[in-house]
């Protein structure tokens, strides 16, 4: 059975890129850190659809829940194959770097940066075995040119832009695509405390994304026919 393991998958751009791969017919692991009811939310919609898969739950900042919840589910189900990895978890804990305390430069890099390391790592092997597979990656404009207040994360999101080059030129002889998209400015909960009357005005199109829109674009760099794209960042941000 093919699957798609999509980390951070209980809401926002997470939720929208699983019912996408479902959609697309595969089973869906819908990872999540502690917000059961927000994931369990998104796998009732997965099968509302006529669609398949579970949750999983586990902390993609923490090496060793990885290892053990995710390594066991390898181990567990020798007859499923995580066919696409979708690195979406992430957090933001903005302040000026002046202000910026340890644990926030710490924990931002570590749910948005070593989760890559720790979370591709254990699924590539299968996928080297098959000669098959596709890595997105969701980054973020603030990686591409860094914004104010934003240290942290820019410093995260250009670490797995680089990473994702990087790891590229390692698997491409193998069938195994690794890209990455960037939103913009995305209707999520993760936005909420924005401006968005007056960041609008920055955006040609004159609106915030919507998260189905950056599940459309995962869903193309996840399909057979993306096998000529790799080391890409696709940026999707309405032109900004």
């Amino acid at each position: 059975m093919k699957c798609a393991l999509v980390t951070g998958g209980s809401r926002g751009i997470g939720r929208a890129i699983c019912i996408k791969l479902a959609a697309m017919g595969y089973y869906v692991l819908v990872n999540y850190k502690s917000n059961e009811p927000e994931a369990a939310a998104t796998l009732e919609f997965i099968k509302k659809d006529a669609g398949d898969g579970e949750l999983l739950q586990f902390d993609v900042s923490s090496k060793d829940q990885v290892v053990q919840k995710l390594g066991n589910w390898i181990e567990a189900n020798e007859e499923k194959y995580i066919e696409v990895l979708v690195n979406n978890a992430g957090i933001r804990d903005d302040t000026l770097m002046v202000w910026m305390q340890d644990e926030q430069w710490e924990q931002v890099i570590k749910t948005n940066l070593d989760s890559f390391f720790y979370v591709t790592r254990q699924v590539l092997k299968s996928m080297i075995f098959k000669k098959y597979g596709r890595i997105i990656n969701v980054v973020s404009q603030s990686g591409l040119k860094g914004l104010p207040g934003q240290t942290n994360y820019s410093a995260a999101k250009a670490g797995v832009i680089g990473a994702t080059r990087s790891l590229a030129q390692e698997v491409g002889r193998l069938g195994i695509t690794v890209n990455a998209v960037a939103p913009g400015f995305i209707k999520t909960e993760m936005t909420q405390d924005l401006d968005e009357t007056a960041l609008q005005k920055l955006i040609p199109v004159r609106r915030f994304g919507l998260p189905e829109e950056v599940a459309y674009a995962v869903a193309f760099l996840a399909s057979p026919e993306a096998a000529y794209i790799t080391a890409e960042v696709l940026s999707i941000n309405g032109g900004l």
